[in-house]
């Protein structure tokens, strides 16, 4: 099992990264999917089942809506994959970014936008999800999911793990 050797502060620190990591990832990656299952069914009576095939469609293309039972499951696992991917990019950058441990919302917040950012201008423009138009609404709530979800828990696991005495 991989473990950082060192803090930022250079006080030596045995506890697992990859563990942490783990289970701060299934955490955020919870919370995310959960809070965007919630946020559809709330605002337009969307089942959690469509949310997951939407995901999958990323993948499958409209495919993912008439392909089976296992779509829903390649939906999950496609966001726990790309969540997880932002948990560790977050872990790793948090060491060499002094300011990050300065305040775990502000740090929140920041990475929330990054993380919408990246997959609205990067990741999404690649797949093969329908995407509608841009709204500010929905982006904001969609981000603010992201800093509330995945940002916040990040945020407070990394500093705790990487600044156990702040």
């Amino acid at each position: 099992m991989t473990t950082i050797s060192t803090t930022p502060s250079g006080m030596s620190n045995s506890r697992p990264l990859i563990k942490t990591i783990a289970w701060v990832g299934l955490l955020a990656s919870t919370l995310d999917i959960l809070s965007a299952c919630i946020s559809a069914y709330l605002s337009k009576g969307i089942m959690p089942v469509i949310v997951l095939k939407y995901v999958a469609s990323g993948l499958f293309g409209k495919e993912a809506f008439t392909g089976g039972p296992m779509m829903p499951v390649y939906g999950l696992l496609i966001h726990y994959t790309i969540a997880y991917s932002f948990t560790v990019f977050f872990f790793l950058i948090y060491p060499s970014l002094k300011f990050l441990s300065k305040n775990v919302v502000l740090t929140a917040i920041l990475y929330g936008i990054f993380i919408y950012v990246v997959m609205d201008l990067i990741i999404l423009p690649f797949t093969r999800a329908a995407r509608g138009t841009f709204r500010i609404d929905k982006a904001l709530l969609a981000a603010a999911i992201l800093m509330v979800a995945i940002g916040l828990p990040l945020s407070i696991v990394a500093r705790r793990f990487y600044y156990p005495k702040s």
